[in-house]
């Protein structure tokens, strides 16, 4: 923290290292105060910190491809798998606690070809974590930290989830390859009384809920990513098709269907920053921004592998960070329009380690003599102060079985 002066930078004050330092600390613990700058040092922190990690990988066994992950606690990182396996890493004592799958009712009906987990949620209490269940067209709420089962969400999609949104701590939204969204109510209740008669009688320690409502997305093909944009009371999701479309969160209207996005191959991830009311979605080769209030383009930021495809893409205060499909993390610098340079003309970039791979005969007949096989970043999060990155994800063919996971900091 040495280099961190009271000076003004990029016009606007800094702290003094001491109290900088105080701050960052007292963020992890939860008990930062609001101070004046506040905003400010945790955007020096954001720049600066890329440029600072070091990558410490973790043998996850052999799960296949981490699709979803997210913190639970400062030293607990929740995990979803391709293989539909939802885990709880310790990344101070690398023990993976493997979490059971909660079965829906006899009403519902699983979804052809189930391709696992895409997608975990925590609501703003903390109190309550959402991803899909054992049949992956169905939703599943646990409570934390304990992961005790809370509902299974049945009846709304046909097909897999493949992004959950929780729009306050009862209210969550699940978009679909079935090009539908639903709206959810979930309550924390302890007392939860199932009828033995009834059909879910067979789930003893947990409820069976349906959706509030259910709509489908016009001109949308496959919902691949929702995003929540709290001050505009708004929820998009971005289509296969590369179209983006907004809901009202008060009337669950579809308010607004974007034209076709510029760059329309493999748009499959998104992010919403509410303070800037901007969209961020990755593509084959760009991460676009669109703005929220208008829906129209506002840049295009080209991958610097360009054609890998961006899997995963965040907001943190003023940087962008992106995982690539062939083993790469990027931040982009919204107050500077350009890639996060290390003050010496170099770009910052975080290349991620090998992780585990099998040797099948998928391998062995279609890829073993492919000199490189990066890994792609399908999922990264930063714990909330904004300090640590996890990033996982797995090899990027889909004939491929493997996985990676590292936390950096």
């Amino acid at each position: 923290m040495s280099s961190v002066s009271s000076v003004h930078q990029h016009g606007q004050e800094l702290y003094p290292p001491t109290r900088l330092f105080h701050h960052t600390i007292q963020r992890q613990t939860g008990r930062a105060e609001r101070i004046s700058g506040v905003r400010a040092a945790s955007s020096y922190l954001a720049r600066q910190l890329p440029a600072l990690l070091n990558e410490r990988e973790y043998n996850m066994g052999r799960i296949n491809k981490i699709f979803a992950a997210q913190w639970v606690s400062e030293r607990q990182v929740s995990i979803g798998t391709k293989c539909n396996k939802l885990l709880v890493l310790d990344l101070d004592t690398k023990q993976i606690a493997n979490i059971p799958k909660l079965k829906s009712s006899k009403n519902s009906t699983p979804a052809d070809c189930p391709c696992g987990i895409h997608s975990i949620a925590i609501n703003p209490s903390m109190s309550l974590l959402a991803t899909g269940g054992e049949n992956t067209n169905d939703l599943a709420v646990y409570r934390l930290p304990t992961f005790d089962p809370v509902a299974a969400g049945e009846g709304g999609h046909t097909d897999w989830i493949f992004d959950i949104e929780w729009l306050d701590d009862e209210f969550l939204v699940t978009g679909s390859r079935d090009s539908q969204l639903c709206l959810w109510r979930v309550r924390d209740q302890d007392d939860a009384y199932i009828d033995p008669d009834s059909p879910d009688a067979h789930l003893p320690n947990y409820s069976s809920v349906k959706p509030v409502i259910a709509k489908k997305c016009a001109n949308a093909e496959k919902v691949r990513a929702l995003a929540y944009m709290e001050t505009r009371s708004e929820v998009a999701a971005l289509s296969l098709n590369a179209r983006l479309h907004v809901f009202d969160i008060n009337t669950f209207q579809q308010s607004t269907s974007c034209r076709k996005l510029q760059y329309h191959k493999e748009n499959v991830c998104l992010a919403a920053d509410s303070n800037r009311s901007l969209y961020a979605i990755g593509s084959q080769s760009y991460v676009s921004f669109l703005d929220a209030r208008t829906m129209k383009s506002t840049q295009h930021v080209i991958s610097k592998q360009r054609g890998s495809g961006i899997r995963s893409v965040s907001f943190n205060e003023d940087i962008v960070t992106f995982g690539t499909g062939a083993g790469a993390v990027y931040f982009f610098d919204l107050r500077a329009n350009n890639y996060l340079d290390l003050n010496c003309g170099h770009q910052c970039a975080l290349s991620i380690g090998k992780g585990w791979l099998q040797h099948d005969e998928t391998y062995e007949f279609f890829f073993m003599d492919t000199a490189d096989r990066p890994n792609a970043v399908y999922t990264h999060c930063y714990d909330p102060s904004g300090t640590k990155l996890f990033t996982a994800g797995g090899p990027l063919p889909a004939g491929l079985w493997g996985n990676y996971a590292a936390l950096w900091q």
